[in-house]
Parts: C-alpha cells; sequence; structure tokens
C-alpha cells in the first residue's frame, strides 16, 4: 500500500490540474462571451483548442457555469456567419419602372435619324404567313418587331426563335388578343404575364416591349407591362391589313404613309395574312431605294 500513495498522489495532483485548466478555460470565454456577442478571442480560442482541458482527451466535466461543447459551437457559429448578416451591407433599392400615360407612337426625334422607320408585325407568330415574312425581312437584311400573341407563341416557338436568331425584336401583344378595357386588372396580368413567361422559355430573355390589342389601352395596361420591364409602342401608319383591302391598298397605304421615325404597323397572322406577306415584297425594296432604313427602337432611359 505504501508502494502504491505516490502513484495515488500523482493522481489527484494531475485531476485537480486538469480541473484548474478546464475552469481557466471557461473564464477565458466567459470573457469573450461578455454582452452576448462571441468575440473574435473566444472564436481563436475555440477553434485552435489551446489550452488545457480542451483537446479530445482531457479529463473530466466543464466547470459549472461555463458553456458546454454544444453551447461553444454554437457560439463559434454564430460568429462566423455575423460577417454575411448583420454586417453584411444593404442592398439598394430596385429602380421603380415608369409607368406611362400614353404609349410611344413614333422613334424619338433624337434617336431616329431622317431615314429611320420601324416595321411591326402583330398577332403571330402563325406558321402559315410567318416565316414567309420572314424570308423576305432576310432577303434585303432587314430587321422588324414581331408583337406575338401568347396562345400562337406557345404553339410555334421555334419561329420565336428564327425571329430571335435573325435578330429582329419580340414584343407582348397579351395572351388571347382581348379588349383589354374590359378585363379585370388580375385576368389582364395574367394575359400579360403568361405571354412573357412563354417569350423568356424559348428565346431566354422576356420582351421589352408591350403593345395593347386594338390599340385600347388603360391605365392597368401601362402599369402591369412597366411592372414586368416592358415599354409601351403603338404605331403611325396603320396598314389596315387585316380588313384584307387587296395587296395593292396596302402597298399604297404604306408608301403614303412613310416618313422618318414612323412605326409601321401590319400582321402575320389573325386571319388569312397572305395579302401582307405579298404588300412586305412589294413595299419593302421601294422603301429601301426610297433611301428609308427599317430599324428598331432604342429603349428610352428610365
Amino acid at each position: 500500500m505504501k508502494n502504491d500513495e505516490p502513484t495515488v498522489g500523482r493522481r489527484v495532483l494531475l485531476r485537480s490540474a486538469v480541473f484548474l485548466g478546464v475552469a481557466a478555460a471557461a473564464g477565458l470565454i466567459t470573457t469573450g462571451n461578455e454582452g452576448g456577442a462571441p468575440g473574435p478571442a473566444a472564436g481563436r480560442g475555440i477553434g485552435a483548442g489551446a489550452g488545457p482541458g480542451t483537446g479530445p482527451g482531457a479529463a473530466g466535466a466543464p466547470a459549472a457555469g461555463a458553456p458546454g461543447l454544444g453551447a461553444r459551437a454554437l457560439s463559434e457559429k454564430s460568429y462566423r456567419l455575423r460577417p454575411m448578416t448583420a454586417d453584411a451591407p444593404a442592398r439598394p433599392p430596385a429602380a421603380k419602372p415608369v409607368v406611362r400615360t400614353r404609349p410611344i407612337l413614333e422613334l424619338p426625334a433624337t434617336t431616329a435619324s431622317a431615314s429611320d422607320m420601324v416595321l411591326t408585325f402583330d398577332d403571330g407568330p402563325d406558321p402559315r404567313y410567318t416565316p414567309g415574312i420572314l424570308d423576305t425581312l432576310a432577303r434585303y437584311g432587314v430587321r422588324a418587331m414581331f408583337f406575338v400573341c401568347g396562345e400562337m407563341a406557345d404553339e410555334n416557338r421555334d419561329l420565336l426563335r428564327r425571329m430571335t436568331a435573325e435578330g429582329h425584336v419580340i414584343g407582348n401583344h397579351t395572351w388571347t388578343h382581348p379588349l383589354i378595357p374590359k378585363l379585370s386588372r388580375p385576368a389582364l396580368a395574367s394575359e400579360i404575364g403568361r405571354t412573357s413567361e412563354v417569350v423568356q422559355q424559348s428565346v431566354g430573355e422576356a420582351p421589352q416591349w408591350f403593345r395593347a390589342p386594338y390599340g385600347a389601352w388603360n391605365r392597368a395596361a401601362f402599369e402591369i407591362g412597366a411592372e414586368l420591364g416592358m415599354e409601351p409602342l403603338a404605331w403611325t401608319v396603320d396598314s389596315l391589313d387585316w380588313t384584307e383591302p387587296g395587296t395593292t391598298a396596302i402597298v399604297s397605304r404604306i408608301l403614303k404613309g412613310a416618313a422618318p421615325g414612323v412605326v409601321v404597323l401590319s400582321h402575320d397572322a389573325g386571319g388569312n395574312r397572305s395579302q401582307s406577306v405579298q404588300a412586305l415584297s412589294s413595299y419593302l425594296p421601294q422603301l429601301l431605294a426610297r433611301g428609308y432604313r427599317m430599324t428598331l427602337p432604342v429603349l428610352p432611359p428610365r
């Protein structure tokens, strides 16, 4: 028994030292947490495992009032997340879209040259007529705008992709071509929103231009279009091709209305548009021969 006494004494002393080391470490952590928020010293102490009693082989339990390993891990996690949450710079508020009270009718004088015109086609795409219009535009190296209806676009996404690939601009013309003033606001939001979604899914970009069917605008149309990031575009020259007046009448009306900055309205769907296809192949080369340049509108600053 006497031979064992020195060994027992050393064990007691070792345990006492370990206990004192744990208490000291707990005191350091408590000091780092004053005020309820862990400081850098606490984070470094936990991560480095410095001090007696903090290693994986330490014996005994933490002193009374000292945080356990679970609490310390949570404290460390909170400290590491702090720079990404509490100290993160505030994001600037998104710019509100401009809500207009009337649509754009022509190219602004500041951006249009003395020979610029815009050709637009509504209601498509229609596989019976749109390809012929695209072929003529490609033949003369001209770009145009196509205000598509969602129900037509959804069934002819390949034509949307061709429009984009050939440099044309796709605009939003609602889903079913309704008379906007007769719609409730939720119904109108669905008509416009669904069409933008189809275009974005098909070509990777949502429309930036909107046109009301029949040219029937109201406050809700301007507001919803602006919320979706679109500018309202109307027209200054109506070909009236939707009345099917004959190819000659369509050509004559467009040539007569030609002028710098004008926006021409025609259709590539919504009825028999064979006259519209034939008229384009006639008036387009004549316009180009007169020195007109078919261009695309530039989004105004917001």
